[in-house]
């Protein structure tokens, strides 16, 4: 077996390496500046200044970079700022600056002071008179300035020329002068294009700037420039710019090779489908994958921590770790090996099988990456900790890497492979040629120690074990009939976002997955939310699974200690159960498919959801019908929430779709409210425990009023809240929870009316209003499985088997489900995998296996 170091084919081009390297690097920048000169960059160098015309392409390109978001372009030229605006023709978009920075708007000339006038007068009469009938000798007369041109003028009068000039006006005072390649300019204002430069860096906000150019005067815009930066000196010369390329032809290829470097970093053009991702797991971690092998997603030690890899969100350089054929090639297929964790992906002679190992070190990631077959492969290791946040080296070391940098220590132990360690100027990656030669090459990452050591535990046994983990928890569930495979790749999956080690549920795996491409609706799910993860608990017990529902009320319980009463809790935790921090921005990472901002936390979690009480107390019902008993703790809990909507039920809140505008008297949160108190009587008369003689009263009192106040005549449908005249898809629980029988005209008009107002297609929508957020979203699959089991209560079976299909088809080639789809670009949308989308699945199939 030969193992050998990879370096890829650079393809012979008009921009050096380092060239397309550094503006590779600055496209990725949160807000960019392109700036560059005109004479001699912009447009040829020619005799006649008034015939020079720009590169068609390089106009092409400016206004292509202009018409990005966060991105900015400007010209900085020495001509007079109406002369480059007829003359370069340049749209709108293109910010012009003339006079060396001078004049950023055409009534320039208007802030003059009466003596800048009058000296402006002044030179433009004696050094008129200067060049007055010499050949090859020309004046231009600007707003704030005159410039003598001698470019075509023989070498003696050119320089007699000047030296006059020097030697004279020069001196006068208020007089500031910038001398060019054969020209010289007095201007009566300060003023240089690296001073311009910075006032429009301020102005836009740029975090880089890329400035081009090819005279003596553009050093001064060089001269500025630093950090992130990139300078390019257009020809030859001394030049304080750190990359030259030849000429003007050039100057558009660099360009628009920005152009497209831009493009795909804002645009996110390589993105893969979400539905396509695939989750890695071992209960305490999470990982995505997409079907070419790529981890795309990983975070640690904890899945709501800092990412490792968010290429996701961020592409390249925000970090992965890739395995691929040599010959490239698209895989033959991904999947998941039955009943398990553990991901296949495989191509002509070539499989890579991953999975994250079982430990029970606390703060420790393992992901073990096999690589068989006979076909050459290609490993591409690039970490970026904190979200590309934290620069780190990589380091050869017998049998690995180490990466040096991080808080934690991070190894890569790969035995006999010799790695390529390259860099793009802030941070490394790693690259190698794997030849499996019909073997296996082993990739081991471990996150959290410095041990690059052989395993005591054979990688056989490893894989075995963590396949066993999961096949054997899948065993002992009572699946229904009903999409069978897939019900069990759902419980596999709200088993793996189950937090082992604390009992803690993600709502999902990921932050910032669009709720719409492009668009602002992007928010942190990698939280334990009380009502998300009741429901998930629920559904497993449901499917005979108690375990994930005893670890979460153990966790609810130790939150519990943190507050005052059930009625503080905030709406969700982190898996520790500590609360969040303040929701903030990444803005270096552009967002998946250009979708912006990237957030990190979450504000709902200063919300009031008055909801939550409902599903933990219908969790503890469930969990004690199927295992006998009701342990006393649990009983104290619903106690305690029983008491806190005696309290507070009837406040407004921000209800379940957590909108950001004024609390309304949700009726969904209403609803919820009702539950707790009849499923505490429930428990109470079952299990033999004391009810609180109100809770009957204050239940009866509730129900008649969302009867009264909930429903609208007009609409002959159940709103979303008090007065309101819009429709939830959440309001269907005036059914699905009891509160009124399934035969009541009022249910089945709400049932009728949401399925005009919100369903389309395939999927069904939460509402259509004002929700104080730009944009929309796509359709909930949790609010289709709502709206199945409703049509089964109004005995509309068919329509319900027709719309779970559909729910069953929109899931992807593994089997996961994001929270949303939208119908008419028939593509997922949100975060992934969803719980709320993989229990609603579940409740759909329990219900139609009847």
């Amino acid at each position: 077996m030969i193992i050998a170091a990879y370096r890829p084919c650079v393809a012979t081009d008009a921009l050096t390496v380092a060239v397309r390297r550094a503006l590779a690097g600055v496209a990725r920048t949160p807000r960019l500046l392109v700036a560059c000169d005109y004479d001699g960059t912009l447009a040829p160098i020619v005799a006649d200044p008034q015939r020079a015309t720009p590169v068609p392409e390089s106009v092409t390109a400016l206004r292509s970079l202009a018409g990005l978001p966060a991105t900015t372009t400007a010209v900085i030229s020495g001509r007079a700022l109406r002369d480059l605006a007829v003359l370069s023709r340049l749209p709108a978009e293109v910010h012009l600056i003339g006079s060396h920075g001078s004049e950023f708007d055409i009534g320039f000339v208007h802030d003059l002071t009466p003596t800048q006038k009058e000296l402006h007068e002044k030179l433009r009469i004696e050094l008129g008179a200067l060049v007055d009938g010499r050949p090859g000798v020309g004046l231009e007369v600007k707003p704030a300035s005159v410039a003598v041109h001698v470019r075509q003028a023989s070498a003696e009068i050119a320089q007699e020329i000047l030296d006059a000039v020097l030697e004279g006006p020069q001196l006068w005072p208020g007089v500031t002068t910038t001398e060019g390649k054969r020209m010289v300019e007095l201007s009566v204002v300060r003023g240089d294009k690296g001073a311009a430069l910075d006032a429009l860096r301020h102005q836009v906000g740029a975090t880089a700037a890329v400035f081009l150019g090819d005279d003596i005067t553009d050093e001064r815009a060089f001269a500025r420039l630093s950090g992130p930066d990139i300078g390019i000196k257009v020809g030859d010369g001394r030049t304080a710019a750190a990359y030259r390329i030849p000429d003007t032809t050039v100057v558009a290829i660099a360009l628009a090779f920005l152009v497209e470097e831009r493009k795909r970093w804002l645009f996110g053009e390589d993105a893969v489908p979400i539905e396509r991702l695939s989750m890695l797991s071992n209960g305490q971690s999470v990982a995505l994958l997409t079907p070419d092998a790529r981890v795309t997603w990983m975070c640690h030690p904890e899945p709501d921590s800092a990412a490792v890899f968010a290429d996701l969100l961020g592409g390249p350089s925000a970090g992965y770790f890739s395995i691929r054929p040599q010959r490239d090639g698209l895989p033959l297929g991904q999947r998941y090996v039955p009943g398990t964790m553990t991901i296949e992906t495989r191509w002509p002679e070539l499989l890579v099988t991953d999975y994250l190992v079982h430990l029970d070190e606390v703060n420790r990631t393992d992901l073990i990456r096999a690589v068989s077959g006979r076909s050459r492969a290609v490993v591409e290791f690039a970490p970026r900790p904190e979200f590309g946040q934290v620069r780190v080296r990589l380091e050869r070391v017998p049998d690995g890497l180490r990466v040096l940098g991080t808080s934690d220590p991070w190894v890569l132990r790969a035995p006999g492979v010799s790695w390529e360690i390259t860099t793009d100027g802030t941070f490394p990656t790693a690259r190698a040629l794997l030849e499996p030669a019909g073997g296996e090459i082993l990739l081991e990452l471990r996150c959290g120690t410095d041990d690059l050591g052989p395993s005591p535990i054979a990688e056989p046994e490893r894989r075995r074990r963590a396949s066993a983990w999961w096949s054997e928890w899948l065993a002992t569930l009572q699946l229904p009939r009903v999409q069978r495979e897939l019900v069990a790749r759902s419980a596999l999956t709200l088993r793996a976002l189950c937090h082992s080690e604390t009992g803690a549920i993600l709502a999902a795996a990921t932050t910032s997955l669009p709720e719409e491409i492009g668009g602002v609706r992007n928010w942190d799910y990698r939280f334990c939310w009380l009502r998300d993860a009741a429901m998930t608990a629920r559904t497993l017990v449901a499917l005979g699974s108690t375990g994930e529902a005893e670890a979460f009320l153990r966790w609810l319980h130790g939150v519990l200690k943190t507050v005052s009463g059930p009625e503080r809790l905030h709406p969700l935790y982190t898996v520790r159960g500590t609360t969040l921090g303040p929701e903030a921005v990444i803005d270096t990472l552009p967002g998946y498919a250009g979708s912006r901002p990237v957030r990190i936390s979450n504000a709902a979690n200063q919300q009031v959801q008055l909801d939550v009480f409902g599903p933990v107390v219908e969790l503890v019902v469930d969990l004690a019908q199927r295992r006998g008993e009701l342990t006393e703790p649990d009983w104290r809990m619903v106690q305690a929430m029983a008491t806190a909507v005696r309290r507070r039920w009837h406040e407004p809140d921000n209800g379940i779709w957590e909108e950001r505008g004024r609390p309304r008297h949700q009726i969904y949160s209403k609803i919820m409210c009702w539950v707790t108190l009849t499923r505490a009587l429930q428990l109470a008369t079952r299990y033999g425990r004391p009810a609180d003689p109100a809770w009957a009263r204050l239940r009866d009192q509730i129900a008649a009023e969302v009867l009264e106040r909930g429903w609208s005549s007009e609409l002959s449908s159940f709103t979303t809240a008090y007065g309101g005249t819009d429709l939830d898809a959440a309001t269907l629980h005036i059914g699905l929870s009891g509160l009124l029988p399934p035969h009541d005209e009022r249910f089945q008009a709400t049932v009728t009316a949401i399925e005009a107002e919100l369903r389309s297609g395939s999927t069904v929508y939460r509402y259509n209003r004002d929700d104080a957020l730009p944009g929309r979203e796509g359709g909930f699959h949790l609010c289709a499985a709502w709206l199945v089991e409703a049509y089964l209560r109004c005995g509309r079976r068919t329509e319900a088997e027709e719309l779970f299909q559909q729910m069953v088809d929109a899931a992807g080639p593994t089997g996961l489900l994001p929270e949303e789809y939208d119908p008419i670009a028939e593509r997922s949308l949100g975060n992934h995998p969803q719980a709320y989308s993989h229990l609603g699945l579940i409740r759909c199939a329990i219900l139609l296996d009847t």
